[in-house]
C-alpha cells in the first residue's frame, strides 16, 4: 500500500471505532469534528444512547453539533459495508488476546485499502499483528485521555508497517486537528509514556527517600519546569537556556538519578493495599465524592485553558 491508495481527507474517509468506552467515544469526536463519517461499535446495546449523548455534547461544545448526524452506533463488525471503510481504530480493553482475536477477524473482513489501527498503550503493534497477512497496514494510533482535548497522537510503526501508510495516517490525523508524531520503532511505551515513566520513576524515588512529599512533587512539576513545557518541550527549552548549561548540569545530576528496574515500594505497595486513588477513595491523596467531583472539574478547566493557549499552534481541522 502506498500513500496515494489511502485518502488523507477525513470527509472522504469512513471510519470505524471499535469499543464505545471513554476512549472510543472521545476518539470518535476527533474523527467527527473533521466530518469523517464514523461508526462506533459497542456490543452492549444498553450503552448506545449514553455514547451518542456524550459524543453529541462534546461536539456541541466545539461548535460541531451538526456532525452528530455522521455518527452510527453498531453492535458488531458483522454486516458492515467494508468496501466503504478506510480506517479502523481499535479501542477495546487492554488484553493482548482480545486484540489479537479482533485483528484476526479484521484481517478477514477488511479489504486491502482499509488501514487497521490500534489505540493500545501497552502492546506493540508488532505483537498484535504477529502472524497476520495484514501487518503492512497495521499501525499503532495511541491517543491520550481525554483524546478529544489532548492534541497529541502517536503513530507507531511496527517492523512491517508500510512507511508511506504511517505518514499518510499522520497527515490524516493532522487534518483532524490533532498533533501526530511518528514513532519509528515499536518500543514499549512508545514516546509519551516512556517520558512520563522516566519522570515518575524519579518522582516516586524522591518520595520513597523522604526527600519530598507527593504534594511537593506535584507542585514542582506543575508550577516549575512543567509550567514551561506548555511553551517549549524539553529539547527546545534547553535551546532557550543554553545546551552548555544543561550538559554541565546533566553531568552532575545524572549519576544520582534513580535507575531502579522496579517501581518504588511506596508506589508498588499501594495497589496491594487497595489504595488506587480516586477509584477507592485513597491513594497518595484522600478522596471523597465531593473532592473527586471538584478535582475533575478543576482538571477539565485546566486542560481546556491549556488548549486555548496552544490554539494558534494546533493544526486547523480540514475535512
Amino acid at each position: 500500500m502506498n500513500e496515494s491508495q489511502w485518502p488523507e481527507a477525513p470527509g472522504s474517509t469512513r471510519s470505524v471505532v471499535i469499543g464505545g468506552g471513554t476512549m472510543g467515544a472521545d476518539v470518535a469526536v476527533v474523527l467527527l469534528r473533521a466530518s469523517s463519517p464514523t461508526v462506533v461499535v459497542e456490543p452492549n446495546e444498553s450503552l448506545h444512547s449514553g455514547i451518542r449523548e456524550k459524543i453529541a455534547g462534546n461536539l456541541d461544545a466545539i461548535g460541531k453539533a451538526a456532525n452528530i448526524g455522521m455518527l452510527t452506533i453498531a453492535s458488531s463488525i458483522d454486516g458492515m459495508h467494508w468496501r466503504d471503510i478506510g480506517l479502523v481504530i481499535e479501542c477495546v480493553p487492554e488484553s493482548l488476546d482480545i486484540k489479537r482475536k479482533l485483528f484476526r477477524e479484521l484481517s478477514e473482513k477488511a479489504p486491502a485499502h482499509t488501514v487497521l489501527a490500534s489505540n493500545s498503550s501497552s502492546f506493540p503493534i508488532s505483537q498484535i499483528a504477529q502472524g497476520l497477512e495484514t501487518r503492512a497496514r497495521m499501525v499503532g494510533l495511541h491517543f491520550f485521555m481525554p483524546a478529544h482535548i489532548v492534541p497529541l497522537v502517536e503513530v507507531v510503526q511496527g517492523p512491517d508497517t508500510d512507511n508511506a501508510l504511517a505518514e499518510a495516517l499522520a497527515a490524516f490525523m493532522r487534518r483532524c486537528g490533532s498533533v501526530p508524531i511518528l514513532v519509528r520503532k515499536d518500543i514499549p511505551g512508545f514516546i509519551g509514556n516512556r517520558l512520563q515513566h522516566a519522570l515518575a520513576r524519579e518522582a516516586f524515588a524522591l518520595i520513597q527517600a523522604g526527600i519530598a512529599t507527593p504534594e511537593d512533587i506535584d507542585a514542582a512539576v506543575r508550577f516549575g519546569f512543567g509550567f514551561r513545557y506548555l511553551a517549549a518541550g524539553p529539547v527546545l527549552q534547553k535551546e532557550h537556556a543554553g545546551l552548555d548549561v544543561h550538559a554541565a548540569a546533566a553531568a552532575t545530576i545524572y549519576p544520582s538519578l534513580s535507575n531502579a528496574q522496579e517501581p518504588a515500594a511506596i508506589l508498588a505497595d499501594k495497589p496491594r493495599q487497595g489504595k488506587l486513588g480516586m477509584k477507592t477513595g485513597q491513594g497518595f491523596y484522600e478522596w471523597g465524592p465531593e473532592s473527586i467531583k471538584a478535582e475533575k472539574q478543576r482538571y477539565e478547566r485546566a486542560l481546556q485553558g491549556a488548549l486555548k493557549v496552544l490554539a494558534k499552534e494546533l493544526p486547523p481541522i480540514e475535512p
